[in-house]
């Protein structure tokens, strides 16, 4: 194939892909219906840790207002800063994961994507805030992060301190 063939072929596919992003980008976008959203089997949930997942549409979404404990390894940046942390973290995604099992959620309330592309909601089960349900529990613990307020912490449970520039 001649430059010329490659050139054409690398245009299709930038356009072709540009359009698929447009695309995400206008469905991410849509207004939520007025008839109130559509609620969906949780068996097609998909929970990555205890706060966050993919949709059954695989939209990645995060419960707003509540924190989980991470489960990711203690030498990852984002992962847990204590072994305790990881033991919480994973039965908080047990809780959830079972909490939710074989129910009905629907997106009560959908705050834009966050600083990482998760689309932050607000999550219904039977009527009732999925996250407080969770702080209830015992395995979550609420999180004000629009109002400023640091990352619980969850290795001493104290609330971990801001970091401020010098």
């Amino acid at each position: 194939m001649g430059r010329s063939g490659r050139l054409k072929e690398w245009l299709i596919t930038f356009v072709v892909l540009a359009g698929i992003a447009f695309g995400v980008a206008v469905v991410a976008r849509e207004p939520v219906d007025p008839a109130g959203p559509a609620p969906f089997d949780t068996s097609s949930v998909y929970w990555s840790d205890g706060d966050s997942g993919r949709l059954a549409d695989g939209t990645k979404f995060r419960l707003h207002g509540v924190d989980a404990p991470e489960t990711g390894p203690l030498d990852w940046v984002s992962g847990a800063k204590c072994e305790r942390e990881r033991e919480l973290g994973y039965q908080a995604k047990a809780e959830v994961r079972e909490l939710t099992r074989n129910r009905t959620l629907t997106v009560s309330h959908d705050y834009g994507p966050d600083r990482y592309g998760r689309l932050v909601v607000d999550l219904s089960l039977d009527g009732q805030d999925l996250a407080a349900l969770l702080v209830a529990g015992g395995t979550h613990k609420t999180w004000d992060y629009d109002g400023g307020d640091a990352k619980p912490e969850w290795c001493t449970g104290r609330t971990q301190k801001p970091v401020t520039g010098s």
